[in-house]
């Protein structure tokens, strides 16, 4: 391109944004896409439909967190052994295996070290509040 075509070319566009005012331009920014319906629809089944090798891990780790909090206090030895399952799963941190704890929370799009943290904190305040006689709390049965 030429620097003489160039220039008139700039200049028309400058001269015929001059009257446009930068709200306008701006505004332009932040207008609505079109978007088809079946566009729409896949977009937001991919979010809420898990794929089922998701759902099986979404489920194993809700047991898991399940029997680790209902049998933290386990009152017989079947519950104790439960949370003890329970409780070795999620603390396992050298699993390689396609259902170990860490793989499942990342294939979940969870930190694995993160949920981890956070449950064996829970526990710790649990076993603390039990400690202090908390009325609400049973009492641990080391099986």
């Amino acid at each position: 391109m030429s620097a003489a075509l160039a220039e008139k070319t700039t200049t028309s566009f400058h001269r015929g944004h001059r009257g446009t005012g930068t709200d306008e331009a701006v505004g332009s920014l932040f207008q609505p896409d079109s978007l088809l319906l079946k566009q729409y629809l896949d977009t937001t089944r991919r979010k809420i439909v898990l794929e089922p090798e998701k759902r099986l891990m979404l489920a194993i780790l809700k047991d898991a967190v399940g029997t680790f909090q209902a049998d933290l206090f386990a009152a017989n030895a079947k519950s104790s052994r439960r949370f003890e399952q329970a409780r070795d799963w999620i603390t396992e941190t050298d699993g390689d295996w396609v259902f170990s704890f860490a793989n499942v929370c990342e294939h979940l799009g969870l930190n694995p070290a993160y949920v981890r943290n956070g449950l064996l904190r829970w526990m710790e305040d649990q076993l603390a509040n039990q400690h202090r006689g908390a009325p609400w709390a049973r009492k641990l049965v080391v099986g």
